[in-house]
């Protein structure tokens, strides 16, 4: 039971199911950046890997979370999977 004012954490299913932006909505540089989060690269090792900032990627990805709906990286991850999942489905 939820106490008055507290707010429950999604599951990780939940997330991957719920409606979240479609990943067309990201731009290219955002979708570079997740897919590297995606794979469990850290900030500075995406910086690197990129050529740019490590505020550079933690830019992308405030903005990620946030056309995401989400509040952290790793729900990030789970949505985009998610919805990759739904993609592959509608075209199968």
């Amino acid at each position: 039971m939820e106490a008055r004012g507290e707010m429950t954490r999604p599951t990780n299913a939940a997330i991957a199911e719920s409606p979240h932006q479609n990943l067309g909505d990201l731009t290219p540089a955002q979708l570079r950046v997740l897919e590297r989060v995606n794979s469990g690269l850290l900030n500075k090792q995406i910086a690197f890997d990129l050529g740019i900032a490590e505020a550079t990627v933690k830019a992308h990805m405030t903005a990620v979370m946030r056309k995401l709906n989400v509040h952290n990286r790793t729900q990030a991850a789970i949505a985009a999977q998610g919805m990759i999942a739904k993609a592959r489905a509608t075209t199968d």
